[in-house]
């Protein structure tokens, strides 16, 4: 059986439990990094702060990191901010794996996909573009673009790992061939999750009393960055007009927005929001337990949305922008949640309150039940075929 060799520009927290899950599982994984700035901690320039995860990312796999030639290096500094040579050379010294890489967006990463099939690798892609977002995008560079992959990268790679059903459509209107196409899923520690979800249960009176929230009190939940793309600014703004006086809203992250959102709730005179700057991973689970229905207003560039998945873990109920590109896979309409048109901030407030005041759901299936098919466990199974 062949070696699973991931290709990733650095640790990242919701890829590297799947390291250690494979690798239990029987299958043998590691990962090539280019970077090493998770885990020196950095300034992440979205969320405006320097970030140092609280969950260990090197725990049960094989990982090398490679020095980064890049005259400008960091993960932040666009396609020239990863430049690995040495990666190249052990390309060519190790046996033949199963490479599997994030993504054509470094120069690194470029290098791995063009290169590594000289050598006998099985080489895989697993990117993350939804085919809907590709659609809006015009001009010469994105027609360059679409002539590259299609005639000069996506020749020389083995099999394509989609992570849903948009990812899996931009692959097809370039042409790939269902033989090649693998699902693999994106999914977060269900395990770790579901393990929160049971042991938090008691103490759910506790966090909202330490947040000073009312114990009968509802809670809509956001956790992302404050950015542009994850457009805060339509949940705050639904939620100004949903004007109802048991609920909260609670947004989790940091960014450079803040102080538009702060101004917008000071000149709305907005009670009951709280925006509580950064959370890592080791207290995220806290607001997840508390909350009542989960909320994703995303635009362009939010090519999947991993907090959907952490929060289905918790069974919440889910209000999701049908440009989120998880939208098509997690959410049911009318069965877990909905999907509302992104920007609309009169539809997002109206499901929003459909969920909040009754039953408006079906929950048949749920959304643990949905999220189940979302596993490490899954993506395990689907590359079985590939290894021998």
């Amino acid at each position: 059986m062949k070696q699973v060799i991931f290709v990733n520009s650095h640790p990242i927290q919701y890829f590297a439990p799947l390291y250690k899950f494979l690798n239990k599982y029987g299958i043998k994984t590691s990962a090539w990094y280019c970077s090493d700035e998770s885990i020196r901690g950095t300034l992440d320039k979205q969320f405006g702060v320097e970030v140092k995860w609280d969950i260990p990312l090197l725990d049960g796999y094989d990982y090398v990191f490679f020095k980064n030639n890049s005259w400008k290096p960091s993960h932040f500094n666009g396609f020239f901010g990863l430049i690995n040579f040495k990666i190249i050379r052990k390309l060519f010294t190790s046996p033949k794996s199963v490479i599997i890489v994030h993504g054509w967006h470094y120069f690194t990463l470029l290098s791995v996909l063009l290169l590594a099939k000289f050598k006998g690798h099985t080489v895989c892609l697993r990117c993350d573009v939804p085919l809907n977002q590709e659609e809006l995008k015009r001009g010469l560079k994105q027609n360059i673009k679409k002539f590259g992959l299609k005639h000069l990268l996506f020749p020389r790679i083995s099999y394509f790992m989609y992570i849903g059903t948009q990812n899996r459509l931009f692959y097809k209107s370039l042409g790939i061939s269902d033989k090649q196409l693998i699902s693999c899923p994106y999914a977060v520690d269900n395990e770790r999750f579901r393990e929160d979800q049971i042991s938090l249960k008691e103490v759910k009176s506790s966090i909202k009393e330490r947040l000073n929230i009312p114990n009968d009190d509802k809670i809509i939940l956001f956790t992302a960055k404050y950015i542009d793309k994850k457009k805060p600014l339509d949940l705050l703004k639904a939620f100004h007009q949903l004007g109802m006086k048991n609920v909260w809203l609670l947004m989790v992250g940091e960014g450079e927005l803040r102080a538009n959102m702060e101004a917008y709730i000071d000149e709305n005179k907005i009670e009951k929001v709280l925006l509580t700057g950064f959370v890592n991973q080791g207290k995220i689970s806290e607001y997840y337990a508390i909350s009542d229905v989960f909320a994703m207003t995303s635009y362009i560039g939010e090519n999947w949305g991993l907090s959907v998945n952490e929060a289905m873990n918790f069974n919440l109920p889910l209000v999701v922008s049908d440009f989120t590109g998880c939208a098509d896979d997690l959410v049911e309409d009318g069965v877990n949640g909905y999907v509302f048109k992104t920007g609309d901030i009169d539809q997002l407030t109206e499901k929003l309150k459909m969920i909040l005041l009754g039953d408006s759901l079906t929950w048949s299936p749920s959304s643990q039940e949905i999220v189940d098919s979302y596993s490490f466990k899954t993506i395990a199974q689907n590359l079985q075929p590939i290894l021998s």
